[in-house]
This record gives C-alpha cells, sequence and structure tokens, in this order.
C-alpha cells in the first residue's frame, strides 16, 4: 500500500500552528483538510481526552455558528495522535479568513465559561468525559500561536 500523505510530513520537526494538509476534490469541489497542530508531537504532552472532546464540542459550535462560513465547514476532530485536531472545510474560505475564523474560534474557546455546548448524555456519546479548565488552557496556547500567524500557504 502507498504511503499516505499525512505520514510523509516529518514529525520530528513539526511546530504548533496551522497547516494546510490536503485538497480533496468531491464533484466539482475542493475539500481542504488543515492540520490544527497544538503540541510538539514526540516532544510535548499529548492533550487528553478530555480536554480535546471538550475543544472539538467548543469548537464544532463556533464554527457551525459563524453566519458567514458555517456552511462551508464540513468537520472538526481530534486527531488520533491527541496533538491536535484536523478541520475540512468547503473550498469557499480563503486563506485570510481561514485564519481570521480559526484566531476567533480558539478566542472565544479560551475565554469561555458556562455548560460545554452539548454535553449531556441525550446529545453526546461521552458525556462525562470533558475538561474546562484545560481546554481553555489549551485554546489560549493555540490563540497565542494563531494571533502571530502570518504564512497564509499554511505549508509544513
Amino acid at each position: 500500500m502507498e504511503k499516505i500523505a499525512s505520514f510523509t510530513v516529518d514529525h520530528c520537526h513539526l511546530e504548533p500552528g496551522l497547516y494546510l494538509s490536503r485538497i480533496d476534490t468531491v464533484g466539482d469541489r475542493k475539500l481542504y483538510s488543515y492540520d490544527l497542530r497544538f503540541v510538539r508531537p514526540n516532544k510535548d504532552l499529548v492533550l487528553n481526552t478530555g480536554e480535546m472532546h471538550t475543544l472539538e464540542h467548543l469548537g464544532a459550535t463556533f464554527l457551525r455558528n459563524d453566519p458567514k462560513f458555517k456552511d462551508e465547514i464540513i468537520y472538526l476532530g481530534p486527531m488520533g495522535c491527541r496533538t491536535g485536531f484536523y478541520l475540512i472545510t468547503t473550498d469557499q474560505i480563503e486563506a485570510k479568513d481561514l485564519l481570521d475564523l480559526l484566531t476567533r474560534t480558539f478566542e472565544w474557546a479560551k475565554d469561555y465559561h458556562g455548560d460545554i455546548p452539548g454535553n449531556s448524555p441525550k446529545e453526546c456519546g461521552n458525556y462525562l468525559d470533558h475538561n474546562l479548565a484545560m481546554a481553555r488552557y489549551y485554546a489560549s496556547l493555540y490563540y497565542d500561536v494563531l494571533k502571530d500567524w502570518t504564512d497564509l500557504t499554511f505549508s509544513y
């Protein structure tokens, strides 16, 4: 079998950031898969499942409620290695707009107080596995990365 694209990225030198992982064509549209890398692989502590789960709920809620881009968000979900998230969007979000949208997302998440969206047995398949305090901590770290990000090619 061929090696998939994400396994060709040198994880020994990967820093926290925002990267374009791949572009897929579906019909006449393109889907963009972004690597939202929160920590350095194999160097930093990985995120625990509680904070990852909470960040997934907060991030998905914010992104899917954005008045301009909510219909362009396909998926936000955790990486199996627990060093970040994948975000899949349509081709209708310009690079500068994506950076702004994600910066606003994590600015909101780092300051979030209140009930975790979608956190009840009826709404969530693992509603007890959340950690808002640590989610806010990691959102703050990632916000600090994004607010100073300038590479709109999102290259590894």
